[in-house]
């Protein structure tokens, strides 16, 4: 397929840094000096819920544009910012990210339409630069530097696509980390830039056909500036001509009558099938209808594939007039199957490649091979199918990590894929589709030693007996005295797996001592669709249980003890920290939530909200609001109780999870907590759900890094050196 997937709510991957210990008397007398919090204002703002009543005072900091919350989060972060400067080792810290991340990287080249592309990051610039070249031996010329593009470096470059015939190139620009994306054109032979400007476009993807693309977007908002935090509806598919003005675009596809529904547009390799995947999130459903529409012929319908909303259909390619489609419908843990679109009934469906014990995760196709993607205990196993689905071999890895393998096109001989760890950076490798053998492309030379840490993964009881699994990251040799730091992240929803992922940042932590664990919570996609509704709606609580479990299990096996023990998770994994520290208080020394879900009585009044119901329910119901109301991180603070140091983190472009969830959280965290313990919030300028530029990462990591160090009592060292000892 030409366009990739969209997920709309990803997890946001901050990795944190490490320390060494202090005693619990030490860790007192370092919070004793009280902080002095900006003093909130409440409203008397009531709601009805089904017949109760909840209060929100304050529903005021839900105005992101207005004058008293801008003034607001001046104040807040004056007093974080200054709490953060007068840690002694701040400076040095980040001084130390900047060398563990300065070192030169390229990604995994994609092959499209005659043309190479890829991007190289020589180290510390703030995105990549974009190259292309003629064929894999060509000489490469700088396509697109996203630097150039803004003075503060935050504007990214995404979605590039083809033409048939190579001579035209769309991209998306995104700006300060917004989710709202510009569709612009250009000679890829020239670069010159064509005068093709496409606005508001959000969870699209590009489709060409003929002398244009078919793409998605939301109508123009009616205040403008209220485009970060208004609600987003009526998604329509638009074509676009290449040389015309954006007012032309001819309506492909809208459905009024359904605004929260998602419909997004792909082309297949050949360009025969346009595929119409439509999602309804909002009511509740977890699957995709889809249609396709036959682009050989003049007829302009559509051609119904799939009406139901109960279980996923991708397409992965078309086979002739047959359609290769990935689903979880009959295979909790999916299967391809093949279906004529002129008799799509299930009965005539036949599987293609059946499904397995372990998770299909994804399917990519080249040289008219399938490259399946399995899940055998949170690593990737690769299995290499023709179109019929005779299997050719399995494919041998590097090692036990994440592999991503990179489509192409059905004349191609070799495919390539990317394998990364905990310890071992992102490498390009270039499979021969006939022998099924890798070579490396280009690895990248880090400026550090990987090989002195090791990863174990461990398998841990939940409260309800479920066994879970979690990779626990340290230097080889960890001592089990109890007195560890550790961090443990997670995040566990959507169906998205939390996948062996490599941060150069992260280094930082394991060369001082620290553990880094990473957990596998249900709700997640690691064990497939019976895992993945495991976590979900009123069911979300196992979540909590299993993380909790997690840190309980670090404990009882002597990795760390309470007082050394930071959480950390973003977006859905911010809810995940919000409700932790809410329910266990104690367990956790340090509480690192950002940019997250915090009102679940009201996210779905938001921006694309409302796509979560699927997952989480709704308050509009009187049994979503029952579930909810038990555990939202917001209703579920406590006065006078003692919580965690926490340090919440989100950003003022924030158009996903929009800050007012972080704002109104912070205002009654800081009104309910007693004890020396800080609890700020960091709110980041002209960055987004996923940040915005390499500099804010690294300046965002070091003040976490930062603060978990100052409240775990730790005494880092943090020479700026070229290497691990």
């Amino acid at each position: 397929m030409r366009t990739p997937r969209i997920h709309s709510l990803a997890p946001s991957l901050v990795m944190l840094g490490a320390l060494s210990a202090a005693t619990p008397s030490q860790l007192a007398a370092q919070s004793a000096t009280p902080i002095a919090y900006p003093r909130t204002a409440t409203v008397e703002h009531v709601d009805d819920y089904h017949g109760t009543t909840v209060r929100d005072p304050y529903r005021w900091l839900e105005d992101d544009t207005a004058s008293a919350v801008r003034a607001w989060v001046g104040e807040q972060n004056a007093v974080t910012f200054g709490y953060l400067k007068g840690i002694p080792y701040r400076d040095a810290l980040l001084e130390r990210l900047k060398v563990l991340s300065n070192y030169p990287r390229t990604s995994t080249p994609i092959r499209e339409r005659g043309w190479v592309w890829y991007t190289k990051n020589t180290g510390l610039q703030n995105q990549s630069v974009y190259y292309i070249q003629r064929g894999l031996n060509g000489r490469a010329a700088v396509l697109l530097d996203p630097n150039t593009l803004s003075k503060d470096g935050t504007t990214r470059v995404g979605s590039l696509s083809f033409n048939a015939t190579g001579t035209r190139l769309a991209y998306m620009l995104s700006q300060s980390g917004s989710d709202w994306q510009e569709i612009r054109v250009m000679d890829p032979a020239t670069r010159r830039l064509l005068p093709d400007r496409v606005r508001w476009v959000k969870v699209s993807g590009i489709a060409w056909h003929g002398n244009g693309f078919y793409y998605s977007r939301y109508p123009t908002p009616d205040d403008t500036t209220k485009a970060l935090s208004s609600r987003n509806e009526n998604h329509q598919v638009f074509y676009h001509t290449v040389g015309t003005p954006q007012s032309r675009d001819r309506l492909v596809f809208a459905d009024a009558a359904h605004p929260q529904r998602f419909h997004t547009v792909s082309t297949t390799d050949d360009e025969r099938y346009l595929v119409l995947t439509v999602s309804d999130r909002g009511a509740g459903s977890d699957g995709n209808a889809l249609s396709v529409r036959d682009l050989t012929t003049r007829d302009t319908g559509w051609t119904t594939i799939i009406t139901r909303f109960d279980r996923e259909f991708g397409v992965v390619d078309n086979d002739g007039a047959a359609l290769l489609v990935l689903t979880n419908a009959g295979a909790p843990n999916r299967r391809v199957v093949r279906i004529d679109p002129a008799h799509p009934d299930e009965a005539r469906w036949t599987t293609v490649i059946a499904e397995q014990p372990e998770v299909l995760s994804s399917v990519s196709t080249g040289g008219r091979r399938m490259i399946a993607s399995y899940l055998k205990d949170v690593t990737t196993r690769l299995v290499q199918y023709r179109y019929d689905g005779t299997k050719e071999r399995d494919i041998a890895l590097p090692g036990l990590g994440t592999a991503s393998v990179v489509g192409g096109e059905r004349g191609v001989r070799d495919l390539f894929y990317s394998f990364a760890s905990f310890t071992a950076p992102p490498t390009s490798y270039r499979l021969t589709l006939a022998t099924g053998t890798s070579q490396p492309w280009r690895a990248p030379v880090l400026p550090f030693d990987a090989s002195h840490f090791e990863t174990k993964q461990v398998f841990f009881t939940s409260k309800d007996g479920t066994k879970v699994p979690m990779f626990i990251v340290a230097k080889t040799g960890l001592v089990l005295d109890g007195r560890n730091p550790t961090i443990v992240y997670g995040y566990g929803g959507f169906d998205i797996t939390t996948l062996p992922s490599f941060s150069a940042s992260r280094i930082a932590w394991l060369e001082q001592g620290g553990v880094y664990v990473s957990v596998n919570l249900r709700g997640g996609g690691e064990y497939g669709e019976a895992w993945h509704q495991a976590g979900m709606k009123e069911k979300k609580q196992n979540v909590f249980d299993d993380f909790i479990a997690s840190a309980e299990w670090l404990i009882a096996n002597r990795y760390t003890s309470s007082d050394r023990l930071a959480m950390q998770g973003g977006s859905n994994g911010g809810l995940l920290v919000g409700a932790v520290m809410t329910q266990r208080p104690e367990l956790f020394r340090v509480a690192l939530p950002a940019v997250g879900v915090m009102d679940m009585l009201r996210f779905q009044k938001f921006t694309i909200g409302w796509n979560w119901v699927a997952d989480y329910g709704s308050s509009d119901t009187p049994d979503g609001f029952a579930f909810l109301s038990k555990y939202s991180p917001l209703h579920n603070l406590k006065d006078r109780t003692a919580y965690p140091a926490t340090l919440i983190t989100t950003a003022d472009h924030d158009d996903r999870v929009v800050p007012a969830h972080s704002f109104k959280f912070a205002a009654r965290l800081q009104q309910a907590h007693v004890g020396a313990n800080p609890v700020l919030i960091r709110v980041e300028v002209a960055a987004g759900h996923g940040g915005s530029s390499l500099t804010k990462a690294l300046e965002g990591a070091a003040d976490s890094y930062a603060f978990t160090m100052q409240n775990l009592g730790m005494t880092p060292n943090f020479e700026v050196r070229k290497t691990v000892p």
